[in-house]
Formats: C-alpha cells, structure tokens, sequence
C-alpha cells in the first residue's frame, strides 16, 4: 500500500513532464507543417550524380 505514496506523484511527474513538451513543441513550431517531411522523400533530388563527379572525386582522392 506504500507504493501507491510512491507512485501518484511519480505519475503526476510524469504528466507534467508530458504536458510541457507538447507544450513546448507547440511553441516552438514543431506541428506547422505535418505533411511536407512525409512528401520530402518522394519528390525528385534537385542534382542527380553524374559519373563524371563520382570518377573525379575518386582520382583526387589518397592514393595508396
């Protein structure tokens, strides 16, 4: 029965801790935009690799 002294408060800690970070997740703009990162990895990339690219940083790298 002692632990209920124990855990109500530990409860209500936690709560509290809950509440203020969606509170400050709130404030701090983290909900304006929900859909735009979920589309981000569909769209296209704004510069493809080219091999011309991958080969020049290949041959000016260390060489062993």
């Amino acid at each position: 029965m002692n632990i209920i002294l124990v855990l109500i408060p530990l409860s209500l800690l936690l709560l509290a801790a809950g509440v203020w970070a969606f509170f400050w997740g709130v404030n701090h703009a983290q909900f304006d935009d929900l859909e735009t990162p979920a589309l981000m990895p569909l769209s296209d990339d704004p510069h493809p690799i080219r091999e011309s690219d991958v080969q020049e940083n290949d041959d000016s790298g260390e060489s062993s």
